[in-house]
C-alpha cells in the first residue's frame, strides 16, 4: 500500500508540472481559461452601450425632423445626463488609482503612443476654446437661451478635462480589478463622446442646409423655429459675432477630439481582463532634418501646404461669387491632381519598400493595431462612396463639360490614393521596430584577428563586410519610408482642411446634385465627409508613428 501511495504520488507530481508547463508555454493570455467569463462581459457591457447609442441618436435625429415633438431639449438633456454620469465613474477610476498604486500591474504598450496622447491634447485645447466662445455666446444671448443649452458647454468643458487627463495617465491599464463596473464605465464614457460627435455632425448639417436655403431664400419654417432663428441673432454686435464666429472655427477639432478619446477608450475596454507579458521600451526615432538626413519629403510637403492653403483661401471667397466661380472649381481640381499622384506614388513605393525589408509583420493579437486598420478602412469607406457615387454621375452626365471631366478625374485618382496609402500606412504600422538591427551583432572590421588564422580572418572580415552593405541597404530603405511618409503627412494636412473648414466642391459644384437629385447627394455628403476627415487625420497619426520609429 505505501509502494501504490508513493507510485502514485511520483505520478500526481509530474503531471502537475506538466499542466503548469503547458500553461507557461502557451498564449501569454491566462484569462483564456475563462474565455466565456470575459466575453460574457464584454457582450454585456457592448448591448448596455448599443442600447444608449440607439436611444440617443433616436433624440439627435427626432430633434432634426420633428422639433416640435422635442421641444423641452431632451437630447441635450439625455447627454449631458450621460456625461454626467461618465463623470462621476472617471472619478471614481482616478480617486481609486491614486489611492491604489500599482492595482493595474498589466499595461498595453502599443496603445496611449506619445503620438496619440499629443493628438489628443491638442483636440483637447481648442475643444476647450470652443467651449469658452460658446459660453461667451449663449451668456450674450441669455435672453433667449434655454437653460439646458447655455449650461452644456460647462457641462462638456468639464467632460472634456476629466477624461483627457484619465487618458493621458491611464489609457495603457489592463484593468484586473471590479472588470464589469470597469467595462461599464468605459463604454459610459464611449458611448458618450460617440454622441457628442453625432450630435455635432447633425448640426452641422443642418445649419449647412440651412445656409443652402438661405441662398435660394427658401429657408424652412422648421428650422427656423428649431434654432431659434429668429430672436437669436447677434445682429450689430461684434463681441457676440466674435463668440459665434470662433466656435465655428474650432468647430472640426471638437469633433476629431470626441472621436480620438472614442479610440483610446475602446482600447482601453478590450484591454480589460487581458494579461500580458512585460514588454521592453521600443526605442523612438526622431525626425532629422539635415543634408544627409531626411529633407526632401518635408521640403515637398511643406510646399504642398503652403501651396495648398493659398488655392483654399482663393476658393473661399470665389466660390461664392458669380464671377469667379468657375474659376474657383479649376484652381481646387488642379492642386488636386498634382498632389494626389504624387501621393499615390509615393504610398506604392512606401508598399514596394515595406514588402522589400526583412521584417516580420506584428501579428500580436493587441487590440491597438486591430483598432488601426479597421479605423482606417472604415474610414475610407466614406471617401470610397462619394468618389464612387461622383464618377456615376460624371460618366452619365457626359463628359463634354469641363466640371464633369475634372470630377472624374479627381474621383478617379481620389480612389486610387486611397487604396495605396490604406495598403502602405497598414503595412507600417504592423512591421516590428527594428531598433538595433545590424548594430552591434558584429565586431569593427579588422577588431580581433590576431587569434585567428590568415583564411579564417579573411573570411570574417568579408562576412562583416557583407553585413554592414546589408545594414547600408536597410538604412537607405528606412531613410526612404521616412521621406515618404513625412511628405504624406503634410499633404493629408491639406486634404484635412479642405473639408473640415466648410468647402465642399463635389456638392457646390452641382455635378453630382444634378444628377442624384439636392435630398439624396445632400444626406450622401454629410454622412460620408466626416468619415473622410477623420481618415484623413488618422492617416496622419498612423504615418507619423512610420516617421518616429526606427
Amino acid at each position: 500500500m505505501a509502494g501504490e501511495h508513493k507510485e502514485a504520488g511520483e505520478l500526481d507530481i509530474p503531471s502537475v508540472k506538466k499542466e503548469g508547463s503547458k500553461q507557461k508555454q502557451g498564449s501569454p493570455h491566462p484569462s483564456k481559461g475563462s474565455g466565456w467569463a470575459l466575453s460574457r462581459g464584454r457582450l454585456l457591457s457592448g448591448l448596455f452601450a448599443l442600447n444608449l447609442l440607439f436611444l440617443g441618436a433616436a433624440l439627435v435625429i427626432g430633434r432634426v425632423f420633428n422639433p416640435s415633438g422635442l421641444r423641452y431639449e431632451q437630447p441635450l438633456f439625455f447627454i449631458a445626463l450621460l456625461m454626467g454620469l461618465s463623470l462621476l465613474w472617471m472619478i471614481w477610476y482616478l480617486i481609486r488609482a491614486r489611492w491604489q498604486p500599482g492595482i493595474e500591474p498589466h499595461t498595453d504598450h502599443h496603445a496611449g503612443t506619445v503620438l496619440m496622447k499629443g493628438a489628443l491634447l491638442l483636440f483637447a485645447a481648442c475643444s476647450l476654446l470652443l467651449h469658452v466662445f460658446k459660453m461667451g455666446y449663449h451668456v450674450s444671448k441669455w435672453e433667449c437661451t434655454p437653460v439646458i443649452k447655455a449650461l452644456y458647454p460647462f457641462i462638456e468643458a468639464l467632460f472634456v478635462i476629466v477624461q483627457t487627463h484619465l487618458l493621458w495617465v491611464h489609457s495603457k491599464d489592463c484593468s484586473q480589478d471590479q472588470k464589469n463596473f470597469t467595462r461599464s464605465g468605459l463604454v459610459l464614457t464611449l458611448t458618450t463622446d460617440l454622441l457628442l460627435w453625432f450630435a455635432a455632425v447633425t448640426d452641422e448639417t443642418v445649419h449647412l442646409e440651412m445656409e443652402v436655403k438661405k441662398e435660394e431664400g427658401v429657408l424652412h419654417d422648421t428650422y427656423v423655429g428649431m434654432f431659434n432663428i429668429s430672436r437669436c441673432q447677434c445682429g450689430p454686435d461684434p463681441v457676440c459675432a466674435s463668440f459665434k464666429n470662433g466656435y465655428k472655427v474650432l468647430f472640426p477639432f471638437n469633433m476629431e477630439y470626441s472621436l480620438t478619446a472614442g479610440c483610446m477608450l475602446y482600447v482601453m475596454w478590450k484591454n480589460v481582463g487581458r494579461r500580458v507579458e512585460p514588454h521592453p521600451p521600443t526605442p523612438s526615432g526622431r525626425l532629422q532634418l539635415g543634408a544627409s538626413k531626411i529633407i526632401l519629403g518635408p521640403f515637398l510637403g511643406v510646399m504642398a501646404l503652403l501651396s495648398g492653403i493659398f488655392i483654399f483661401t482663393v476658393y473661399q471667397v470665389k466660390v461664392g461669387r458669380a464671377t469667379g466661380r468657375q474659376l474657383a472649381f479649376v484652381l481646387f481640381y488642379s492642386y488636386q491632381l498634382v498632389v494626389l499622384p504624387a501621393m499615390s506614388l509615393c504610398s506604392l513605393a512606401g508598399v514596394v519598400i515595406c514588402k522589400l525589408e526583412e521584417k516580420a509583420l506584428d501579428a500580436s493579437l493587441n487590440p491597438t493595431r486591430r483598432l488601426d486598420a479597421l479605423l482606417l478602412v472604415g474610414a475610407a469607406l466614406g471617401q470610397f462612396s462619394i468618389s464612387y457615387f461622383s464618377l456615376v454621375a460624371a460618366l452619365t452626365t457626359g463628359l463634354s463639360g469641363l466640371l464633369q471631366s475634372l470630377e472624374l478625374s479627381y474621383s478617379l485618382l481620389s480612389l486610387n490614393e486611397l487604396l495605396l496609402q490604406t495598403l502602405f500606412i497598414i503595412e507600417g504600422l504592423h512591421r516590428h521596430p527594428s531598433a538595433g538591427e545590424g548594430e552591434g551583432s558584429c565586431r569593427g572590421a579588422g577588431e580581433g584577428y590576431g587569434s585567428l588564422s590568415g583564411k579564417e580572418g579573411t573570411q570574417q572580415l568579408n562576412l562583416e563586410i557583407k553585413v554592414e552593405l546589408a545594414s547600408s541597404r536597410l538604412n537607405w530603405r528606412k531613410r526612404v519610408l521616412k521621406e515618404i511618409s513625412a511628405f504624406l503627412v503634410l499633404t493629408n494636412i491639406m486634404l484635412w482642411v479642405i473639408p473640415a473648414f466648410g468647402a465642399h466642391p463635389q456638392f457646390e459644384n452641382g455635378v453630382g446634385k444634378a444628377f442624384y437629385g439636392f435630398s439624396f447627394w445632400f444626406i450622401l455628403l454629410n454622412l460620408s465627409q466626416p468619415l473622410g476627415v477623420f481618415y484623413r487625420m488618422h492617416s496622419m497619426r498612423g504615418l507619423l508613428e512610420v516617421v518616429f520609429t526606427d
